[in-house]
């Protein structure tokens, strides 16, 4: 545990997967507990959630507002367990219809996410290698019942701290990112990484062009005035801008790269194995054909490319 600036405490956790650890944020202030994501509900997790609120004093039941960037498990996996203590949970309006009902609503999305799978090109064995990985995760989560919507641009006061919400789709429908104006912080969630580009999937619930959601949020947040983005995972970011402007290019080299792998028809799948051939599992192997998908998509939807199915085979306009 660090404290960033007075009251604002970065809790790095664990989690079982390739990142090994998530970045949740506390805020320490009149009187008030807020916490920023919440890490994946593994015992690992709780516990460690657990000693860093002892070293300040703390318990579960002190935090009363619990601020989620997006649904994803390893920042949303605990919020109902703390909602069940006295927390009141934040979460973009995009969210609950989408990624939100996606985990308290198991049977909602599942035959469009089977269907989604097999109309591009996934084979049987590989989708049942993801239904085990995802039955897991499941139990690792505890959505919360009623999350208070959050909505752009809307400013949180928590904790003595003031927080403008900035909405970023892309990596998920309803990220946000929460901007401490005053300080010059961005508590960027998972809309910045330092080390990698995070993962812009499509999936049977989001909107129907993540890719173009995420660039238009990077241009966003690169003119935003801040000094530092402290991140969902990894270290602090020091020039928000050049990393947008980084992630951008990366995006426009990979959607280069497919175009140029599309000398004849193929589905999604094929093209994930070529886009990402490094060893994979279930899970891994899920990200990069979401990830493929995103990118398609976009093309797609720019005119540039046409498919044809199912099962999808993309080729060129």
């Amino acid at each position: 545990m660090r404290e960033l600036l007075p009251g604002l405490y970065l809790l790095p956790v664990p989690i079982p997967y390739p990142l090994k650890t998530v970045n949740l944020y506390l805020l320490l202030g009149n009187g008030e507990v807020a916490l920023v994501d919440t890490a994946l509900g593994t015992r690992a997790a709780r516990g460690t959630l657990e000693l860093y609120l002892a070293e300040l004093g703390l318990c579960f039941a002190d935090i009363g507002a619990v601020l989620l960037t997006h649904h994803h498990p390893d920042h949303y996996g605990l919020a109902g367990f703390l909602e069940g203590l006295g927390a009141r949970v934040f979460l973009h309006e995009e969210e609950l219809p989408r990624g939100h009902r996606f985990w308290r609503e198991p049977e909602a999305f599942a035959e469009a996410s089977l269907r989604l799978f097999l109309d591009h090109g996934m084979p049987e064995e590989a989708l049942l290698g993801i239904q085990e990985t995802m039955a897991k995760t499941r139990e690792r989560v505890h959505p919360p019942q009623s999350p208070t919507p959050l909505k752009d641009g809307e400013v949180l006061e928590v904790a003595g701290r003031r927080l403008k919400v900035v909405w970023t789709p892309g990596h998920a429908d309803g990220h946000v990112a929460f901007f401490l104006e005053e300080e010059g912080v961005l508590l960027a969630g998972d809309a910045l990484l330092e080390r990698v580009s995070p993962n812009v999937g499509l999936w049977a619930y989001t909107r129907e062009n993540p890719l173009k959601d995420f660039l238009a949020s990077l241009e966003r947040l690169a003119e935003l005035p801040a000094k530092v983005a402290h991140a969902g995972h990894f270290g602090p970011i020091q020039d928000v801008r050049a990393r947008a402007l980084e992630l951008k290019a990366h995006h426009a080299e990979r959607l280069e790269g497919l175009l140029a792998l599309l000398e004849e028809p193929k589905t999604a799948w094929a093209l994930s194995l070529k886009l990402f051939p490094q060893e994979l599992d279930a899970a891994g192997r899920r990200f990069a054909f979401a990830e493929t998908l995103a990118h398609l998509e976009y093309l797609r939807l720019e005119g540039l490319l046409l498919r044809e199915g199912p099962p999808y085979r993309y080729f060129r306009a």
